[in-house]
């Protein structure tokens, strides 16, 4: 594969803060580090979760946002988006993050990782921001960074380049499957991506539950009139 990025900074917890929601308390305050960090299964030493009902594990260990895409809101919020303000632990420059196929494997150093699902915002990510109707703009935006699992451990760093190094056949995107615009499409993940996880097949079960009903409810209205 011949794409590459890179990484624009590494961001761990700065300092759990709270937050007045469910969950009470939240580790979103990321930021950057100069040193090299170690990357582990359930994510980067010196980073956490507190919900984790709802965040972490395997498929959620790592978090990645695109440079591009930060200063793409940055100019529409009008106010400075630093790496780690969207709660994510890599800034990554020049790859469409958004847009990668779900199962690709980037390497970085001897690190591998996988792309593995879209990031859902939630009420703890709007009060983060403090921007009105946050979660429904990033929504529509469908900007939503990739969450990473972790396939081979190692250490990443400030100006680390990023190779993609595979990129699955079925050519499902992160975007894809947060919008969930074909359903019949995200199914094929179901048998392509055998280790795709709970969360994913949730999600792809919810679009296809949407879709059945509004199908329905489109026939109804037309067998009314």
């Amino acid at each position: 594969m011949s794409a590459t990025g890179l990484i624009s900074a590494v961001c761990v917890v700065h300092a759990e803060i709270e937050v007045n929601t469910r969950v009470g308390r939240t580790a979103i305050d990321k930021r950057p580090v100069p040193h090299r960090v170690p990357v582990r299964a359930l994510g980067l030493d010196g980073d956490h979760v507190c919900d984790t009902k709802h965040h972490g594990g395997v498929h959620q260990a790592v978090y990645a946002y695109a440079e591009e895409d930060a200063r793409n809101w940055a100019a529409e919020l009008d106010r400075e988006l630093p790496a780690g303000w969207f709660g994510e632990n890599l800034r990554v420059r020049g790859l469409p993050v958004s847009d990668a196929v779900l199962g690709t494997h980037w390497a970085i150093g001897e690190t591998l990782l996988e792309v593995s699902a879209p990031r859902v915002p939630c009420a703890t990510f709007q009060q983060w921001t403090g921007e009105q109707q946050w979660v429904k703009r990033f929504t529509l935006q469908a900007n939503t960074g990739a969450y990473l699992r972790v396939l081979t451990e190692g250490t990443i760093g400030a100006g680390d380049e990023v190779r993609v190094v595979h990129v699955p056949a079925h050519g499902i995107t992160v975007r894809d499957l947060f919008i969930g615009t074909d359903p019949a499409k995200l199914e094929l993940l179901l048998e392509a991506e055998p280790t795709i996880s709970d969360d994913v097949r949730m999600q792809i079960e919810r679009h296809r539950r949407r879709h059945l009903n509004a199908a329905a409810a489109a026939d109804k209205a037309g067998a009314i009139s």
